[in-house]
């Protein structure tokens, strides 16, 4: 059984930010164009409907709107989104160094280069496997991957681990859950929900570094009380 139109739409979403409109407007293609658009956003273009459009082409392969098996689905997917890491790995690699030419460039400097190549040397696997989860952020962290110079085999080792957890991982649980009434009654909820749980991460970072600045403008401000109080006066 195809899976019932929605009655309402996506909040503040345009219409082609639906994945079930988006699925349906690819017809017969509609395996070439799910793939087409995870390889987009997993490389150059964020602003697309990932994690739910995999968790709704597993619904539609459970329903039977995708004449396809599901391994195949998961498998052609996954392909594409590790290709849109390859891709954009090597834009970052290429233009990196015209972007970072100027140290002192107005919006660019070295030292944010060297910044990001740290940060993916240390928390690399880490870093290169949860971003696959979170929007936006699954696509620029290709980009400054490359741009950082992040060794290409540990970052393409865990990019295929995260790649693979991602894409498939996704879709396959929109099969599993594909024939449960509640949600197939839900789905528009459903989506927001898949988003929200998304940029979860993003939020407890934000909030986690906003109490370090916050601490370390306190710090300085403490240790020179301190400094004072140690000062012995000088009463005559």
């Amino acid at each position: 059984m195809i899976l019932a139109e929605t009655t309402t739409t996506l909040a503040l979403m345009p219409k082609w930010f639906n994945p079930e409109y988006l699925l349906t407007q690819f017809g017969a293609y509609v395996i070439i164009g799910l793939c087409l658009v995870i390889f987009i956003e997993s490389s150059v273009f964020p602003v697309l409907p990932g994690d739910s459009l995999l968790f709704t082409a597993g619904l539609f392969v459970a329903q039977g709107s995708i004449h396809a098996p599901l391994w195949l689905v998961c498998l052609v997917v996954t392909v594409a989104a590790l290709l849109g890491n390859v891709v954009g790995y090597f834009i970052g690699y290429k233009a990196g160094p015209a972007l970072f030419k100027r140290p002192d460039s107005r919006f660019f400097k070295q030292e944010y280069v060297d910044k990001t190549h740290a940060f993916l040397e240390k928390h690399g696997p880490k870093a290169v496997i949860l971003a696959r989860f979170v929007p936006f952020v699954r696509t620029f962290i290709t980009w400054i991957a490359g741009i950082g110079r992040m060794d290409a085999k540990k970052y393409f080792t865990y990019t295929v681990i995260g790649g693979i957890l991602w894409a498939a991982g996704i879709t396959a649980l929109g099969h599993l859950l594909g024939n449960i009434s509640f949600i197939k009654n839900n789905i528009e909820a459903i989506f927001i929900l898949i988003v929200l749980v998304s940029v979860l991460p993003i939020v407890i970072e934000w909030a986690r570094n906003r109490r370090g600045r916050a601490a370390a403008e306190v710090a300085p401000m403490e240790s020179d009380a301190e400094v004072t109080q140690r000062i012995p006066r000088i009463d005559r």
